[in-house]
């Protein structure tokens, strides 16, 4: 017997037709859906700011599909689309249900929001204190508040800030009873919530080897088969576009991924205990993963306003691109001197893009007079100068600023259908014992460099017996944010492919391949049991995605970045190589 917990959402903003592609396409028994990433938080405190809901709206126009059927079928609905207020959310689904003339019971999870109480703003990755007011602080919650409003009887559940696994944690708990000292278990499900959270990521979206991939068009969302001892396969309908391989699967366990301890509010999990293994077509069993008593101490995400930002960005073209940036800058900052801005970013990329964006705390500086001081340049500057956007008005960006704080100072409630329900004391952490068998994660020794570490200046100096390929020919990536920090995920498909590249692939390495990392600490954390190293760059994203002025605040691009480019591999290890089209 196992539980079938589908995924209908990664993000707000995702496939409106998901949550009925899932209930329709095949037997299902709780249907999840995460809306909430760090910066969404932040995008809902603005639409309230502006009286909108502080909830994600789209969330009950996929509802509006699925709750008859779902109430039909037995189908509980679990979601974190409740944002920052869950009650409101829970209010928009009961009148949702009562114009379609059902009536489900309506669960809510509160609790997290610590928005006013005095908190220890002590930034948890730079340990810096924070003396700004924050607009929101929202604490990661696990998922016994969830498991206790389903064993209430509720339909739907909706909560606020969780961890993106709760909603699998918490269904599993309420299926299989698993306590506070049952940590392998709950850590498998910690594993399953992380693949399936970020919906067609699982199945083939976004992933490195997209040739590979069928039907990507119609990509299928992913479902996993939870099992009582927290194994699960994860699968999606059959019909539906997509891939589920230990390779999809692979991607999105390193995505957004620090140590290999993944630490949450109910247990922590570790990755570096999975194993991967095929279940047959589309269908990945996952396995093995061990626990550890979780922290005493909750992730906090608190957001501010950070000030005001403008971007203009220029076009060059033709001969001579470094020396027209050069003088489109001048003629820029003779009209507004760089240093009345709090921070200024310069990008000019391999395309001819110069990209100036600036940062204040006036709204006016950061406004019209930046935008309109490019524009006035347009005559005296660079020849063939033109831009990508008129003069435009500066726009508030905000600053994720993650804390912790005692387990003890956060009270989780939980209303069904307006009343609210009792709660069990938390558990008691400190007579928990760690799972069998699960050792120190510490990072091991990097082992020495091996012929090929560092890519060569020209063929000639390519190592005897080794081939020049880009990276990615043998390995896969996959890059995010963990609010300043990117993450980058690398893996192989094959045991060799693995021990060459863990011998290859150190910091200093991935520094001299991607050289705008090199002011940057970086961290290594090795996945040998799914052939896969992660990297943690401390401080590429600055405050975060908000406050980022990157053309990819989230790093997304990364890891294809890395897999552009040329190293030598030993040649057995390299892919065989294409032959040459023959003449016409």
């Amino acid at each position: 017997m196992v539980l079938r917990v589908a995924n209908c959402s990664g993000f707000y903003g995702d496939r409106l037709s998901a949550a009925r592609e899932m209930v329709e396409g095949g037997p299902i028994d709780v249907l999840t859906g995460d809306w909430l990433a760090e910066l969404t938080m932040l995008i809902l405190a603005g639409n309230r700011l502006k009286g909108r809901p502080g909830y994600a709206p789209t969330f009950l126009r996929q509802l509006e599909d699925v709750l008859g059927p779902c109430l039909d079928r037995g189908i509980k609905i679990v979601t974190n689309a409740g944002g920052l207020d869950p009650a409101g959310c829970a209010d928009a689904v009961h009148d949702l249900a009562a114009r379609l003339g059902l009536s489900p019971s309506i669960a809510y999870v509160t609790g997290d929001d610590l928005t006013g109480h005095p908190l220890p703003l002590v930034n948890a990755d730079t340990g810096e204190h924070l003396t700004a007011t924050p607009l929101t602080a929202n604490a990661y919650l696990g998922g016994r508040p969830i498991a206790a409003a389903l064993s209430a009887g509720a339909d739907v559940v909706v909560t606020g800030r969780v961890t993106d696994a709760a909603l699998v944690t918490g269904p599993g708990i309420w299926r299989y009873g698993w306590g506070p000292e049952d940590l392998d278990p709950l850590a498998g499900s910690v594993v399953a919530g992380h693949v399936i959270e970020c919906g067609c990521q699982a199945t083939g979206g976004n992933y490195a080897f997209f040739q590979d991939v069928p039907d990507l068009a119609h990509c299928g969302f992913p479902l996993a088969e939870l099992r009582a001892d927290g194994s699960s396969v994860i699968t999606k309908h059959p019909g539906t576009g997509g891939l589920v391989s230990i390779g999809t699967v692979t991607a999105q366990l390193v995505y957004e991924l620090g140590g290999p301890r993944y630490l949450g509010p109910d247990v922590v999990a570790r990755f570096d205990t999975i194993t991967l293994s095929d279940d047959g077509p589309d269908r990945v069993l996952v396995s093995g993963v061990r626990g550890e008593p979780p922290p005493d101490t909750l992730k906090v995400a608190v957001n501010y306003l950070g000030g005001y930002r403008n971007t203009m960005t220029l076009v060059l073209t033709g001969l001579d691109v470094p020396a027209k940036a050069r003088v489109a800058e001048e003629a820029l900052w003779a009209r507004v001197p760089r240093e009345s801005f709090d921070e200024v970013d310069v990008t000019l990329t391999d395309s001819g893009l110069l990209r100036i964006t600036v940062m204040s705390t006036d709204e006016r500086k950061a406004g019209r007079a930046f935008s309109s001081a490019v524009v006035e340049t347009g005559l005296a500057s660079y020849p063939g100068f033109y831009g990508l956007s008129p003069p435009g008005n500066a726009s508030p960006y905000g600053v994720y600023w993650p804390v912790l704080v005692p387990v003890s100072e956060v009270h989780p409630r939980v209303f069904v259908d307006g009343a609210e329900l009792p709660l069990p004391p938390p558990p008691d952490r400190t007579h928990l014992p760690p799972a069998a068998g699960a050792g120190p994660a510490t990072p091991a020794p990097l082992p020495a460099p091996v012929a090929g570490a560092q890519p060569p200046p020209h063929a000639d100096a390519r190592e005897p017996g080794t081939t020049t390929i880009p990276l990615g020919r043998i390995a896969g990536a996959r890059s995010g944010d963990k609010g300043g920090n990117a993450n980058l995920g690398v893996w192989t498909d094959t045991r060799a492919r693995y021990d060459w590249l863990a011998a290859h692939l150190t910091p200093d390495t991935l520094k001299r391949l991607l050289p705008h990392l090199a002011p940057y600490r970086v961290d290594r954390h090795d996945l040998p049991n799914i052939k896969a190293l992660n990297f943690v760059v401390h401080g590429l994203l600055g405050r975060g995605v908000a406050a980022s002025p990157r053309m990819d605040p989230q790093a997304k691009a990364l890891g294809e970045e890395l897999r552009a480019q040329p190293v030598d591999v030993p040649t057995p290890l390299a892919p065989p190589a294409t032959p040459a089209a023959p003449p016409p």
